[in-house]
């Protein structure tokens, strides 16, 4: 690997992904159990960039139904899988993505660059994904597979969609109040829910000598193009999060049962001009390969569950008035959600005019 992978003791002040507890964040609560609620977050998405999320509004039940679904959608056969195929290009995130079709990485373009595009795919990511929007954003529709196929897949994921949008509708109000913004639903008034992309994804079990020796990819290091990113991950492992003190070093972001893992993405940090951090992140070899030897060491499958909070298309993401001063002048300037998510998108899928 090019970069160094060390334990979880560099990051944050005391060197670990902080734990924020969300159960004092409710209607009921006194307002000074809700700013500690905001201000754990803010430090986290300051120091890290990333944070886990306990005692949040989606049971540990609700989670495994969503987990089941996910292993009964990649259980089909590739034909099945296929009656809801990701819609040619990079416009549009839906439908099912099979391994190689998708490159994550941190190249951006407002054109088109087949060569750059093709040098990214030197390395493959292997693993699958199966994306879902609102019902009702026209832009993006859904793709769905065939309920006599899956039936039930499509109800159960509309309801956990909005779920999900509910915990981030929550998350949004504590960074809005642990920012010193005045109105708490600041960021969430630019956040209808109709934008937002719930993902399912699947990492085959390889051959650990062909993420070794860069023959595969899982998920390259990246940031993500959202406001928040909420990740709900199996137990196997493999996710790493950048070291913002040492550039090139990642460290672990071990799986916590039921735990959300936070992250603040390129367009949160845009906002508060770069207060809050977008950190750099990557899916590889889980830790559970340390301790397996030989020549037919296999990397066993992952499950995880991200679901990326973006803000309607025609918000115009500029400095946050809190986020600024005389001293401390806006970095960026403004952009429409659209076109960042444009140019990023522009090297994750090739058209097929391209092959």
């Amino acid at each position: 690997m090019t970069s160094k992978t060390v334990q979880p003791q560099e990051n944050g002040d005391d060197g670990k992904i902080p734990i924020v507890d969300f159960s004092n964040w409710k209607p009921n609560s006194t307002p000074e159990e809700r700013m500690k609620v905001a201000k754990d977050i803010v430090s986290a998405c300051q120091s890290v960039g990333f944070a886990y999320i306990t005692n949040h509004a989606i049971s540990p039940e609700r989670l495994a139904e969503a987990f089941a679904w996910s292993k009964k959608l990649f259980d089909l056969t590739p034909e099945q899988k296929l009656q809801a195929p990701h819609p040619d290009g990079s416009s549009v995130h839906r439908g099912y993505s099979w391994p190689g079709l998708e490159k994550v990485s941190q190249a951006m373009s407002d054109k088109d660059d087949p060569e750059l595009a093709e040098k990214l795919r030197e390395i493959t990511d292997c693993k699958e994904s199966y994306d879902m929007g609102s019902e009702e954003d026209n832009y993006q529709p859904n793709v769905w597979i065939s309920e006599n196929t899956l039936p039930g897949f499509r109800s159960f994921m509309v309801e956990f969609y909005w779920e999900c949008f509910g915990v981030a509708s929550d998350i949004f109000r504590a960074i809005s109040l642990g920012i010193g913004l005045e109105d708490e639903d600041h960021l969430l008034k630019l956040h209808s829910g109709h934008n937002n992309q719930l993902r399912l994804l699947h990492y085959p079990s390889l051959p650990a000598a062909a993420l070794e020796n860069e023959e595969f990819a899982r998920m390259p290091a990246h940031t993500d193009w959202s406001s928040i990113t909420m990740l709900f991950q199996d137990d196997c492992g493999g996710l790493e999060v950048e070291n913002i003190k040492r550039p090139g070093e990642f460290m672990p972001a071990t799986p916590i049962k039921n735990a959300i893992v936070m992250n603040v993405g390129d367009l949160l940090q845009r906002w508060s001009n770069d207060n809050l951090r977008s950190t750099s992140h990557r899916v590889t070899m889980p830790p559970l390969t340390d301790r397996l030897y030989g020549p037919n060491r296999i990397v066993r499958e992952r499950y995880s569950i991200p679901y990326f909070v973006a803000p309607d298309q025609p918000s115009v993401i500029e400095c946050l008035p809190t986020c600024t001063s005389e001293t401390n002048p806006p970095k960026y300037p403004p952009i429409s959600q659209g076109e960042y998510n444009r140019m990023r998108a522009m090297m994750h899928y090739q058209s097929k005019s391209a092959y």
